[in-house]
């Protein structure tokens, strides 16, 4: 049976993806964050993707951009997930933000909605913890940009139920995805690798042993990557590096996960990356 009504809790660059993404594909969305500002953002955004995403599709027949956001409410009010079947929650990486997201959607929806982390790095078996419900806590770790990446990282939490699954897969499959389910371990496959790999980069950079275009340019030229490090670090956001090298670092108890001094200082400075305007790079430009 086809999942109607999906709630997005975060209308930030995930949030953004994924409500587009399930609008794209005929669901009702209810995109949720803490100010007007952030939701007109946000509803720019979207509008912005969809024509871009449709230039370059333009073989394929494009709908209109204000059918999709139609299908889209914009809110600041938990209130309106009530009727959600299915919430995916994409908040910032801080154990304190996420446990009270997870307290209010609990007392909210009703017991059958399944609640789905898009997190980087924080456990799924805490955030079922943090429910009444920990059956139905499940970990959709999706890449960004959401709509053009067709798979995603799904994470079985201790007390994750084979239904529950189920109803994951199937909500991925009618977004146009498919879902590769690991087990539940601080940053996950992907993070856990990618996290360290961005890190180390970084030192590399502060060490001066090379220039941020050319840590990149041996990663794409020899190694055939799309991306370099440092430019996907650009595009996921720095300071959500930082938060989920610091869940690692928390978590293992590991040296090998200290965060560099440089990805701090820039954090510190405003410096995001994409999100910002400017990272290790300002438009194409290396700093």
């Amino acid at each position: 049976m086809k999942i109607q009504v999906v709630g997005v809790v975060g209308a930030g660059v995930m949030g953004i993806g994924v409500a587009q993404n399930l609008a794209q594909t005929s669901h009702q969305v209810i995109l949720v964050d803490i100010s007007e500002e952030i939701l007109d953002k946000a509803k720019k955004e979207i509008k912005n993707n969809i024509r871009f995403q449709g230039f370059f599709n333009k073989n394929e027949k494009a709908e209109n951009p204000d059918n999709i956001l139609h299908r889209i409410k914009f809110s600041t009010n938990y209130k309106f997930l009530e009727s959600a079947e299915f919430v995916i929650e994409n908040a910032t990486e801080k154990w304190d933000i996420k446990k009270e997201i997870y307290a209010q959607l609990d007392a909210i929806c009703p017991p059958e909605t399944v609640f789905a982390a898009n997190t980087s790095a924080i456990s799924i078996t805490r955030i079922g913890s943090a429910t009444k419900r920990a059956d139905k806590i499940i970990g959709m770790h999706f890449m960004n940009p959401v709509p053009m990446k067709p798979m995603v990282e799904m994470i079985r939490g201790y007390h994750t139920s084979d239904e529950t699954i189920s109803t994951a897969k199937e909500l991925l499959a009618q977004m146009g995805k498919e879902g590769i389910l690991v087990n539940d371990s601080p940053g996950f496959v992907s993070n856990r690798v990618l996290m360290l790999t961005i890190n180390e980069a970084i030192f590399l950079i502060q060490d001066q042993v090379a220039s941020v275009s050319e840590v990149d340019r041996i990663f794409k030229t020899c190694f055939g990557h799309k991306m370099g490090p440092l430019e996907t670090a650009d595009l996921i956001g720095l300071d959500t590096i930082l938060f989920s090298i610091e869940v690692l670092y928390e978590s293992f108890n590991d040296s090998k996960y200290r965060p560099c001094p440089l990805l701090k200082k820039m954090v510190d400075a405003g410096l995001y990356g994409r999100k910002s305007g400017q990272g290790f790079y300002t438009y194409n430009r290396a700093i």
